[in-house]
């Protein structure tokens, strides 16, 4: 009798784990569109909360908030701080990109990750766990609307604690590449700082 509950419960995990996973994969499809997307966020974590907007495509990405400005070309970053002029430029490392880019999740939930989910209202809450102590994001929880596939909410956990991005106004459309490259031009008091 255990075991008959214990191999049912065992299944039933591995059906709401493959569940999440196809969930994932339509949301994942629908944000990494080959042309584009753009959208709105708060991010809220212990150090306060910002907002801003951000557009993504494939791994590129650029940020704007009332602070600062970030382009990623996919190999070089670029952060612009307002209140100083100043351009830092950079060549982030994986878990570098993951914690800056909130649509990291899109390959994140592929590989070291246990999944999990339940139905929350007209959404699902998809939950990822990493499966080493080694991960960058330790936890995870993705709100993704039912009918559209869209995020909604994307909260974290890593070292530094909890962060939550609210993200509205999601929308794909096509976007041209240089747009995720900075241009000294539009910046011309600027100073350009070289980390790399």
């Amino acid at each position: 009798m255990i075991t008959t509950l214990l191999l049912m419960a065992m299944g039933l995990h591995a059906q709401n784990a493959a569940q999440a996973r196809k969930v994932l994969d339509k949301t994942a499809q629908i944000v990494g569109n080959k042309s584009g997307a753009s959208a709105s966020f708060t991010l809220s974590n212990k150090y306060g909360k910002s907002t801003g907007t951000i557009a993504i495509k494939g791994n590129k990405f650029v940020a704007t908030t009332p602070e600062a400005m970030m382009w990623f070309d996919g190999k070089t970053q670029w952060t612009y701080m307002k209140n100083n002029e100043e351009v830092n430029v950079t060549n982030p490392d994986a878990a570098k990109q993951q914690s800056m880019n909130p649509y990291a999740f899109i390959s994140l939930y592929q590989k070291g990750y246990k999944l999990g989910m339940r139905t929350v209202g007209a959404n699902y809450q998809v939950h990822l766990t990493a499966q080493s102590s080694s991960k960058p994001i330790k936890e995870m929880y993705i709100v993704i609307n039912k009918n559209s596939y869209k995020p909604t909410q994307v909260r974290m956990r890593q070292k530094n604690g909890w962060s939550t991005i609210s993200i509205s106004k999601f929308q794909t459309r096509a976007l041209p590449d240089a747009m995720f490259r900075f241009n000294a031009k539009d910046y011309p008091q600027a100073e350009v700082i070289d980390l790399r």
